[in-house]
């Protein structure tokens, strides 16, 4: 399959033979369980305090003749602590015990549970493939994005020496993205609780930008709202599908698509 590439002009500058990466079938389910894969790593363990609502003293005897003992008092064998006492009278509350006030809970949350799922190699490597050629269905990337332009969006390698935010915008509308830039640039404040949890803004995803090295466009592109940009090496299955949703508008450069056929990355 050969492609258009285009200059920081948007004109047509020569085309390119796509590598076999971007032959590969749709797989949904593979590319979710990929996604699902990475997510889990990000959640932070959690669990209850260890000794937690088991702090009390609740040791109640159940012996004939001791002294603080509940033996004859017509009570549920339930752990208890005494608030007061009269002599040989107590006043006793339920304690330690689930159910009780302040007492532990029965099933509580254990940080010592592991979170993170795991996917086979090869099958990672295919669900990436899957991803990738994905972005080249004008169906499926028309549902998540405003474009219309032929796919995929290949650019000249003077593209990565861009060192300025305007310039990127600028290169960025020339090649048919500006109705995409306009849809990414608005923020929303989220309904609900979510506003008070650190993620009072909901920012829509936009295009990626994959480079083959580390270079001054990635400075440059980190200031637009939506935008992610990576290196080939570090593509991964849930930025080429965010939401398990596979069809995101990816912008390439020559030199990214040839390290991936060169080096035979995710094969």
């Amino acid at each position: 399959m050969k492609a258009k590439i285009l200059d920081i002009n948007g004109n047509e500058a020569g085309t390119m033979e796509l590598p076999e990466q971007f032959s590969e079938s749709l797989n949904n389910n593979l590319i979710k369980r990929a996604v699902l894969v990475i997510q889990s790593k990000k959640r932070q363990l959690y669990g209850a305090l260890k000794g937690a609502g088991q702090r009390a003293s609740a040791k109640l005897s159940r012996r004939r003749g001791h002294y603080k003992g509940a033996y004859s008092h017509g009570i549920s064998r339930v752990p208890r602590k005494s608030l007061w006492h009269r002599g040989t009278q107590f006043g006793w509350v339920g304690a330690v015990a689930p159910g009780m006030v302040g007492g532990r809970r029965a099933h509580p949350p254990k940080s010592e549970k592991i979170l993170e799922r795991k996917i086979n190699k090869k099958e990672n490597r295919k669900a990436i493939r899957s991803a990738i050629a994905a972005s080249l269905n004008h169906e499926l990337v028309k549902l998540n994005h405003k474009t219309s332009e032929t796919l995929p969006l290949i650019l000249e390698s003077k593209f990565e020496t861009l060192n300025k935010t305007k310039q990127v915008k600028e290169t960025l509308e020339k090649i048919g993205l500006k109705n995409e830039l306009k849809r990414i640039s608005e923020k929303k404040i989220r309904a609900g609780r979510g506003k008070n949890r650190g993620r009072r803004y909901r920012i829509k995803t936009g295009p990626l930008i994959v480079i083959s090295k580390e270079c001054p466009l990635a400075k440059a592109s980190s200031n637009l709202q939506g935008i992610d940009i990576v290196k080939v090496n570090g593509l991964n299955a849930e930025l080429l599908a965010p939401g398990a949703k596979p069809g995101r508008l990816v912008v390439w450069t020559k030199d990214s698509i040839e390290k991936m056929k060169n080096e035979r990355l995710f094969l």
